[in-house]
């Protein structure tokens, strides 16, 4: 198995950093644990690094259309974590369907926050890397242990969770589609086209030679391939230092750019967002009290 893989997953709308496989995260996170200090062999050197555990926070923002619009990196955290909660309903949803038939449902793979490429958290990337995030909430899981259902069954169960997803995320997920779909062509606008001309000098101050974002991952994918298990929590918070420091001129003329376009965005679409400032949080506070949930975003 390898032991490392940083990826950046590209849909044609919807661009979405996903730090790497589960598998891996999951493997960081643990050694992070084990050691509060861990020799970095990140890009720069060897040098000792912290590795800090991120958090949770609660707070909505004052505008649910910042939620749902992110324009900065920071506000990515609380698209995150109402995704997460989108399928944390899902979840819950299609269990109680399988606790009412009496059946079990197969194991799932568990959620993680998933980071967005085209709106990068570049403060969160230098304070925890790729591959650390804050833990997803478990939600109380019923003490049941039920024999597993038929195939039908289960895409039944499967298909009310879905009903239910669909009930928080419709009024907004074509909208918000929409929104997406219009970051990526900044980065072709001639103020980024110059800024990412910077990537590779700075890329090989940090000891990788790369031309852009992709050859970036691939070195990150060879040098996290690279490295023992103990120090790969260090490693990838090296590499997450890099990307940060090295997309930071990017990020200063995309970001207002974005902020920009939210404006005008707002503006065109004024009724549907005046509808969706009002209902989102009610829809999202009753599926709390409905299955139990908490919304939770990761903070760093």
């Amino acid at each position: 198995m390898r032991r490392g893989v940083v990826r950046v997953v590209r849909p044609v709308i919807r661009r979405r950093l996903a730090a790497r496989t589960a598998a891996v995260a999951t493997a960081v996170a643990l050694l992070a644990a084990c050691s509060a200090e861990i020799r970095s062999g990140g890009t720069t050197g060897t040098s000792n690094a912290r590795v800090t555990p991120a958090r949770l926070s609660r707070a909505l923002p004052g505008d649910s259309a910042r939620m749902l619009f992110p324009a900065t990196g920071a506000e990515t955290r609380w698209t995150q974590g109402l995704d997460v909660f989108v399928r944390q309903v899902s979840r819950a949803a299609a269990a109680e369907c399988a606790h009412d038939r009496g059946i079990g449902l197969p194991e799932q793979v568990p959620l993680a926050f998933i980071r967005f490429s085209e709106v990068p958290d570049l403060d969160f990337l230098a304070r925890h890397g790729f591959g650390q995030s804050a833990p997803v909430p478990t939600p109380t899981a019923r003490p049941v242990a039920a024999p597993s259902g038929s195939a039908a069954a289960v895409r039944a169960c499967r298909a009310e969770g879905e009903t239910a997803a669909d009930t928080l995320r419709g009024p907004y997920a074509g909208l918000q589609g929409r929104w997406f779909a219009q970051l990526a062509p900044l980065r072709r606008e001639p103020a980024t086209a110059r800024a990412l001309r910077t990537l590779p000098g700075c890329f090989a101050g940090h000891g990788i030679k790369a031309r852009d974002e992709d050859g970036f991952f691939r070195g990150a994918d060879a040098r996290l391939n690279s490295v023992t298990p103990v120090e790969l929590p260090g490693a990838d918070l090296g590499l997450g230092r890099a990307y940060a420091d090295c997309m930071r001129p990017v990020e200063a003329v995309r970001e207002p750019a974005r902020l920009r376009l939210r404006e005008r965005f707002l503006a065109d679409h004024a009724d549907d967002i005046r509808e969706l400032r009002e209902t989102l949080v009610p829809s999202l506070r009753r599926a709390e009290e409905r299955y139990g949930l908490r919304l939770a975003f990761p903070a760093p």
